[in-house]
């Protein structure tokens, strides 16, 4: 199938590992321009070169942490200044606390700062750009739907979530999608961090993943070249699950 994506500008953050780095890739085999973001300056230049090997191109990098304030508008201008246009945002960096951390008041702010409030500066920064574009796209990575505890991140991924919703009605019209993708358990050095390998994982896998096992970045990564085409522009202001069935199971 031709996605109908050569010469495409995307944008995608945390692009320096996990799917990030897998969506710039993907985006890349179909023949986008990408632009890729992150705090991590030689994780990403190095994504970056890999991407150029395997594809052919050289994606632009913007070095940036996207709870900054200003962050958004410095990615906004570096897009105009390289590309002058934009038809594709995917909005992928994000974090979770650790399992059993006392969310004090600082903690809840920062997991609203990156994980809505940063999807939203940005997106508001370049709609501008999504619009003219004609057939914009906004993919949004929001991470799992169904609390086991009281999160501060997952109250911040519901808020995502809502406000995804409510874009995706606002721009309709001018040929925007807005759509979110919620990954389950994937490998990934977040994931690491709190289920490495060992007995705890694999109980973790038998009680709660009818698949059997976690996810690959580039599994979760293959939905945006997809929600980024030109036959998914009926298709908005949804959520859509790639997990190996975890949401039924929990």
């Amino acid at each position: 199938m031709d996605l109908h994506l050569t010469d495409r500008v995307a944008v995608v953050t945390g692009a320096s590992a996990g799917i990030g780095r897998s969506t710039a890739s993907a985006l890349a085999a179909e023949g986008a321009h990408v632009v890729m973001v992150a705090r991590r300056a030689d994780e990403l230049t190095a994504a970056a070169e890999e991407i150029e090997r395997t594809h052919g191109r050289l994606p632009l990098v913007v070095v940036a942490d996207l709870v900054e304030v200003d962050a958004a508008t410095h990615i906004a201008a570096a897009v105009r200044a390289h590309h002058g246009r934009l038809d594709v945002l995917v909005n992928v960096a994000g974090a979770a606390e650790q399992p059993g951390t006392v969310l004090t008041e600082e903690i809840w702010q920062r997991q609203f700062e990156l994980n809505f409030h940063a999807k939203r500066r940005l997106t508001e920064a370049v709609l501008p750009l999504l619009e003219a574009s004609g057939r914009g796209r906004v993919v949004n990575f929001v991470g799992l739907l169904e609390p086991t505890v009281v999160s501060a991140a997952q109250a911040a991924v519901a808020a995502c979530i809502l406000w995804s919703k409510a874009l995706a009605r606002t721009v309709a019209a001018h040929g925007t999608t807005v759509n979110c993708i919620a990954p389950g358990r994937v490998d990934s050095e977040q994931v690491r961090r709190s289920l490495p390998d060992g007995e705890a994982k694999q109980a973790f896998i038998r009680q709660r993943i009818p698949a059997g096992r976690f996810g690959k970045p580039e599994e979760a990564a293959a939905l945006v070249p997809f929600l980024a085409s030109e036959q998914a522009g009926y298709i908005t202001g949804d959520t859509i699950s790639v997990d190996g069935g975890m949401h039924w199971s929990i």
